[in-house]
């Protein structure tokens, strides 16, 4: 009896705790989206449009200098799925350095823990990616330059394995820019150097066995080989593995948690 009315009491102190933390990452999205975006022009639809000028433009681009196909799929399809999921990864990272100095004040409120900051900033990415992502698709698929999701399991499953290890390294750097002013530096150049590695502009059964294992060792490659199989069905040959992403968001997010753990108790609260 004791046993079952502890359990009962144990599940609704998690469930408060989390309904709190829900609320508290609500507010600060909202907060952000203010502070970013204020209330002119179009206001928080600027989460979509800004990943989508970007993946638009360079469609263009890329549809003028290849052709319309390569290895018998759309480029202009090809482009816009690759850089929305790398646009996500680029404006995540970007987000999660120096957030915890722009919002630390914050913390005089012990309902506010310093994951929540990296997690408003980052499901505020998410669903600007999201949102640009189904928009345009819907748009070219009108005018036949991009297919019919084959399988939109597969395509769901690869967004999120790419947001949850984008989210792991997230968690990583926020705490490591506030460690050493260095990373803030570091970081768009680490964005530009993982691009070869992102799955962007190649997949990996256009390449030799060699290169393909090889390529195949990063876990963004696998993400993406999952989204575009989910796209292109049986129409491409594609190669993931799921467990490698899903491995490293585990690793990731651990070291993560404990660097957010250490950087804390150094936080001045003003």
């Amino acid at each position: 009896m004791y046993s079952t009315i502890f359990s009962r009491a144990g599940f609704s102190r998690l469930g408060y705790g989390w309904g709190t933390q829900l609320r508290v990452i609500h507010a600060l999205m909202i907060r952000e989206l203010h502070t970013r975006f204020g209330r002119e022009n179009i206001g928080f639809l600027w989460i979509m449009v800004e990943p989508l000028l970007f993946a638009g433009l360079v469609s263009i681009l890329w549809r003028f200098m290849k052709g319309p196909e390569e290895h018998g799929v759309s480029v202009v399809a090809f482009c816009i799925t690759g850089y929305i999921p790398l646009t996500l990864f680029r404006h995540g990272v970007s987000r999660s350095v120096s957030v915890f100095v722009a919002n630390g004040s914050l913390l005089y409120h012990r309902q506010v823990k310093v994951i929540d900051f990296i997690l408003a900033r980052f499901v505020i990415e998410v669903l600007g990616g999201m949102m640009a992502y189904v928009f345009i698709a819907c748009i070219l698929i009108y005018f036949e330059l991009f297919p019919i999701p084959a399988d939109i399991g597969l395509l769901i499953a690869g967004w999120f394995i790419y947001a949850l290890f984008t989210l792991s390294l997230c968690l990583v750097i926020a705490p490591l820019s506030e460690m050493s002013e260095v990373i803030e530096k570091f970081i768009p150049v680490l964005t530009y150097i993982m691009i070869p590695f992102s799955g962007l502009v190649t997949m990996a059964s256009w390449l030799t066995p060699s290169m393909r294992e090889l390529f195949l060792w990063s876990p963004f490659v696998n993400a993406m080989e999952l989204m575009r199989k989910g796209i292109w069905g049986n129409k491409i040959t594609a190669y993931y593995d799921i467990w490698n992403p899903i491995t490293c968001t585990m690793i990731f997010t651990v070291i993560g948690l404990i660097l957010c753990r250490r950087v804390r108790r150094t936080l001045t609260i003003e």
